[in-house]
C-alpha cells in the first residue's frame, strides 16, 4: 500500500508540472501493422542546356537555390521518392570538384565559382524532404553546342587533348582509349567518395548517336587511332565488337567500383529504349547495339547495375515501338541469379507539349506497377510536372495517391535498422498527444533514411514517410484526429526497413463506444 502511495503522488507531481512521459519501448503489440507498398517514383532533373534547373544560366544563388526547392516540393507533393539530378552534363561539374571546372550552366561562365556546392545543397535539401537524390553523369559527352561559350583551362578537352574527339559540334571522350574510361570513372568515383548520394545514373551516351553529312552519308566516329593501336597490341575483336567491348569494362568497372565505396548506392543506366530492332518481333527502330554500342541487356543479365532505366518513350498503342511490349520484353531478359529492377524511363515530356493526354503517362505507370520487377518509372523531365497541374492531377488522383518506399535490393545485403524507442507525452491542458522516438545503433553502413509513419484511425490503416531528421509528431485532442494505433520504424540507406515501434495512443478524447487503450 505504501508503495503505491508514493507511486501515485509521484503521478500527480508529473500532471502539475505539466506533462506526462511515457515509455512506449516496451508496448507489446497486438495488431498486425501492414505492410508498407514499394515503388520508384523519381524524376530525370537536367541541366544541360537549362532544360529543368535553373532555369537560365546567371541566376543569383538565392534564386537557383528557390528554384531548386520548389522542385524538391513538388516531387513530395506528388508522392515521389526519389530525384536524378544532373551533374555533370559534359565533363563540367554541379559541385565543388578539384578535377573539372564548374559548368557553365551554372554562371553563364564555365570554371566561375557560384559561391555554393549546388550538389551538396541538392542532397541536404532532398534528405530533408525524405527525397533520395541520385547523381546523373554522362560519362563520355565533353562538349554540348548549347554551351555557347570557351572552355576552361582545367577542362579535358585542355589538359588532355589526346582523349578527345570532335564529332559534329559536339567533343567526346574516346571510350576506346583506357585512360580515357578511367579518367570518367575516377570522376564519378570522387563524387560517390564525397558526397551523400543515394544513386549513380549514367544515360544513354556512350559512343555518340551518329551524325550524317550533307549528302546524308553517315560520318564515322573519329577513333581509327585509338583502334589502330588496339590492333597493334595484339587485340583482335572488330572495330564494332572492340567499342562494345570498351563500353562493356566501363559499365562492370562503374558497379564493382561503387560497391567497393558504398555497396548501398544504387547504380542505375538508362538506354535507349530499344536492344535490337526485331527483339521483340514487331519492333522496329534505332539499332543501340550497333550504333552506339550499346550492349544494355548484356548489362542486365550480368547484374552489372541495380536498376535498368530504358528510355521507353512511345506511347502503348504504337505497335513498332509499343510501350507496353517493350517492358515486357526487358522483364524478360532479366536473369533469375542476378535478379534485377528495370524502372522504365517515361517521355513526361510529350504530355507538356500537348501530344499526348496525362492518360498516357497514368496508363503507362499503372502496367510497370502491376509487375514486381518493375514497380517503379522515372519521368523526363520536372519541366512538365511543373507546370502541367492536370498531369499532377490525374497521378494524385490515380497511380500516385499515397506515398510509397524505394524498393530494396536483396542482393546489396545490408541489415535492418533497429527498432526505435518511443515516448507519450499527454499534456493535462490541451489533451493532446505527442509522441518522439529515437533511433537504436547506427553507423555509415545503417544509417536512417527516412522514418515510416503508420497511423490506424478509425480502423483505417494511413502512412506517411517522414525524413531522417524528424522526431516527433502532435496529433490534436479532437478525437477524428487522433489514431488509436501507431506504429514507427526505421528505413536505412539499404532500404530496409526495422521492425515497428507499436504505441497504443491514450484516448484523450475517445468516443465512449470505443474502448481506451492505455500505454503498457
Amino acid at each position: 500500500m505504501f508503495l503505491r502511495d508514493i507511486l501515485i503522488t509521484l503521478l500527480l507531481c508529473a500532471l502539475l508540472i505539466g506533462a506526462v512521459r511515457l515509455s512506449a519501448q516496451e508496448t507489446t503489440p497486438t495488431v498486425a501493422v501492414p505492410p508498407v507498398p514499394r515503388e520508384f517514383r523519381a524524376v530525370w532533373v537536367a541541366t544541360v542546356d537549362n532544360i529543368d534547373w535553373p532555369s537560365r544560366r546567371g541566376l543569383s544563388v538565392d534564386q537557383q537555390k528557390a528554384e531548386l526547392i520548389r522542385i524538391l516540393d513538388k516531387a513530395v507533393q506528388l508522392h515521389l521518392n526519389a530525384v536524378i539530378l544532373q551533374v555533370r552534363p559534359a565533363c563540367d561539374a554541379f559541385y565543388r570538384s578539384s578535377i573539372e571546372p564548374w559548368s557553365i550552366y551554372l554562371t553563364g561562365h564555365q570554371g566561375e565559382d557560384p559561391s555554393y556546392d549546388p550538389l551538396a545543397f541538392a542532397i541536404e535539401e532532398a534528405h530533408k524532404r525524405g527525397l533520395q537524390l541520385h547523381a546523373w553523369f554522362n560519362p563520355f559527352r565533353a562538349y554540348h553546342p548549347s554551351a555557347h561559350g570557351p572552355l576552361a583551362p582545367n577542362h579535358v578537352a585542355h589538359t588532355h587533348p589526346e582523349w578527345v574527339r570532335h564529332y559534329g559540334d559536339m567533343l567526346w571522350l574516346d571510350p576506346g582509349d583506357p585512360q580515357a574510361r578511367a579518367y570518367s570513372l575516377s570522376v564519378i568515383l570522387d563524387v560517390v567518395r564525397r558526397y551523400d548520394i543515394d544513386g549513380v545514373a549514367i544515360d544513354d551516351y556512350f559512343y555518340p548517336y551518329p551524325i550524317s553529312d550533307k549528302n546524308g552519308h553517315e560520318i564515322p566516329f573519329p577513333d581509327q587511332t585509338t583502334y589502330h593501336r588496339y590492333r597493334q597490341q595484339g587485340g583482335t575483336l572488330d572495330l564494332a565488337d572492340w567499342r562494345r567491348q570498351n563500353i562493356n569494362d566501363f559499365v562492370e568497372k562503374l558497379y564493382e567500383e561503387v560497391k567497393a565505396i558504398k555497396p548501398w548506392v544504387l547504380v542505375g543506366i538508362s538506354p535507349f529504349g530499344i536492344w535490337r530492332p526485331g527483339h521483340p518481333e514487331q519492333i522496329q527502330g534505332f539499332d543501340a547495339y550497333n550504333e552506339i554500342s550499346c550492349d544494355s541487356r548484356l548489362w542486365l543479365r550480368k547484374g552489372w547495375l541495380d536498376y535498368l532505366s530504358p528510355q521507353l518513350y512511345w506511347p502503348i498503342e504504337k505497335k513498332a515501338q509499343c510501350y507496353s511490349v517493350l517492358l515486357n520484353w526487358w522483364l524478360d531478359q532479366c536473369n533469375s541469379d542476378a535478379p534485377r529492377y528495370v524502372w522504365p524511363s517515361l517521355y513526361t515530356g510529350r504530355v507538356g507539349d500537348g501530344a499526348w493526354p496525362a492518360s498516357e503517362i497514368v496508363h503507362q505507370i499503372e502496367i510497370a506497377e502491376k509487375n514486381p520487377t518493375s514497380d517503379g518509372c522515372v519521368q523526363f523531365s520536372m519541366k512538365t510536372l511543373m507546370a502541367n497541374q492536370t498531369l499532377s492531377d490525374a497521378l494524385l488522383n490515380g497511380p500516385y495517391a499515397q506515398p510509397v518506399l524505394v524498393p530494396s535490393c536483396p542482393w546489396l545485403g545490408g541489415s535492418q535498422p533497429d527498432k526505435p524507442s518511443v515516448e507519450v507525452e499527454t499534456p493535462p491542458s490541451d489533451h493532446s498527444v505527442t509522441l518522439r522516438w529515437y533511433e537504436g545503433s547506427s553507423s555509415q553502413a545503417n544509417l536512417v533514411q527516412v522514418w515510416v509513419l503508420q497511423m490506424r484511425l478509425q480502423g483505417a490503416w494511413q502512412t506517411r514517410i517522414l525524413p531522417a531528421d524528424c522526431h516527433t509528431i502532435t496529433f490534436a485532442s479532437d478525437a477524428k484526429q487522433l489514431p488509436d494505433v501507431v506504429a514507427i520504424s526505421a528505413v536505412n540507406n539499404y532500404n530496409l526497413q526495422g521492425v515497428p515501434a507499436v504505441i497504443y495512443t491514450p484516448q484523450r478524447v475517445a468516443d465512449k463506444n470505443e474502448p481506451s487503450h492505455g500505454t503498457r
